[in-house]
């Protein structure tokens, strides 16, 4: 989030707006740039955080996005590149000057550096690293050996750490004389003659601690060793659990290599969350920013999944066709119980699919869990049903017709409350990203079952 100095003005009456850019201030921003106006847009750009000038950048378009870099010049903050998306950052990459994005990349935490260089071609990655001072490049390196998505990827190299016997005095008169402590951080992490972590000390016990105090004394209650080789997922997990402001991470020896901090915790949580709703739409990793063509592609294979489905849902209807033939009312009815199913597997996917990404949903409790969705499908389909069954009665004249679409509405319901919570499950177990692979499955499910169900007691009933 912008500190309070660097967030854009917003229009009094838009409180909904209030961290979106404004539009009179990029109006003021893209004129220094169609009138090569420097100092104009050194002014408007230099109280604006990294994040709003990479949000500016993700937002125009490509011609205008390389004029303003050029623009900027020698003043390009690292920092912007860390916040870029990734579907754009490779082409700022490329505007940028060596000299410039030499500077640039030279601020940057090592965490952030690997981050911008990890999805990079590799020509790309040892122009970056060619600028790196040498132990700066030895630890991206390093980093970069480590699986990705993994916690050796997450951490930063910059670690402040102290004997575990030093007390406050000689802990404050180390830092002091340090020239080269990361720009933020919240911990000392105490460590053993073996670099194993064994506690953390918060800066604020520190200071309020008297020098001849032992560090030891003052270590949190709460701490937790990240292993390098951990799935950053599981570690944004352990930060959201435990309130972790920042944890450290140990080697296969359990020696100290690095420390993870909330804020690259919290961008890991938030972008499985994004993934999560993304893949349930079944529009992949897409991007606002992306191409066409990119996103063409990315959409393609979900499409087709959906053509399938249908298809399937197509053959069981046209098994009743002479039924449908015969009461043409079937066929006005028959969407709208396929589509109250969808919508409630829908609901009861989507609530399973969540649960298991924060691991709240187990083997301990998924058997309740299940029971309630088919309960809660349960009644909405009977209360739908009384409500179906009235207009059928109503719209078509005969008693039948309402019978046999509550009946089919009840059914439906209860198994798509079913669906939406077993499928994911044993998509879970079986190794199989449920957000993926759930949304076909349950829609595939309550279709030919809303379809059958419905049909087929309008044959036993009506013919």
């Amino acid at each position: 989030m912008a500190e309070d100095d660097a967030v854009m003005e917003a229009e009094p009456e838009q409180e909904d707006d209030a961290y979106l850019l404004n539009d009179r201030a990029v109006a003021r921003i893209m004129y220094a740039v169609d009138t090569e106006d420097r100092e104009r847009l050194l002014a408007e750009l230099e109280p604006l955080h990294a994040a709003d000038i990479a949000d500016l950048l993700e937002q125009i378009n490509a011609f205008d996005r390389r004029r303003l870099i050029e623009l900027y010049g020698r003043d390009f903050d690292g920092d912007i590149l860390s916040e870029l998306d990734e579907s754009i950052r490779e082409e700022v990459l490329y505007t940028l000057h060596p000299e410039v994005l030499a500077e640039a990349v030279r601020d940057l935490e090592s965490d952030d550096v690997v981050d911008l260089v990890e999805d990079l071609e590799e020509d790309q990655q040892t122009a970056i690293l060619d600028v790196l001072e040498d132990s700066d490049r030895v630890a991206v390196q390093h980093s970069l050996t480590y699986p990705e998505y993994s916690a050796g990827r997450l951490m930063q190299r910059e670690v402040v750490m102290a004997p575990e016997h030093w007390n406050v005095g000689e802990a404050i008169d180390y830092l002091r004389n340090q020239d080269d402590l990361p720009d933020q951080f919240y911990h000392i992490i105490l460590v053993d003659p073996r670099l194993k972590p064994v506690g953390n000390v918060t800066l604020g016990k520190l200071m309020a601690s008297r020098r001849e105090v032992l560090l030891t004394s003052l270590v949190e209650e709460t701490f937790h060793v990240i292993p390098v080789t951990q799935d950053e997922e599981d570690v944004a997990y352990a930060f959201n659990q435990y309130h972790l402001i920042s944890a450290p991470v140990v080697d296969e020896n359990e020696r100290l290599v690095g420390v993870i901090t909330i804020d690259d915790a919290m961008i890991v949580l938030d972008e499985e969350h994004e993934e999560d709703i993304m893949r349930l739409a079944g529009v992949g990793e897409g991007s606002i920013a992306d191409r066409v063509i990119d996103t063409t592609k990315q959409r393609f294979p979900w499409l087709a999944v959906n053509l399938v489905t249908a298809i399937l849902a197509s053959l069981v209807i046209a098994q009743f066709e002479e039924a449908i033939a015969t009461v043409v009312a079937l066929a006005v009815l028959m969407p709208i119980v396929a589509s109250m199913g969808g919508n409630a597997g829908t609901q009861s996917l989507t609530v399973a699919v969540r649960a298991i990404a924060t691991k709240d949903l187990t083997g301990r409790n998924v058997w309740r869990v299940i029971r309630r969705e088919v309960l809660v499908g349960l009644i909405n389909g009977l209360i739908f049903a009384v409500v179906m069954g009235v207009i059928g009665v109503l719209w078509f004249g005969g008693p039948e017709l309402g019978y046999v679409i509550a009946a089919a509405m009840v059914i439906n319901l209860v198994v798509a409350g079913l669906a939406g919570t077993v499928i994911p499950v044993i998509l879970e177990r079986i190794g199989v990203d449920p957000a993926l692979a759930s949304g076909a499955f349950v829609t595939t499910v309550t279709d030919v079952v809303g379809f059958f169900a419905f049909l087929g007691l309008a044959v036993v009933v009506l013919l």
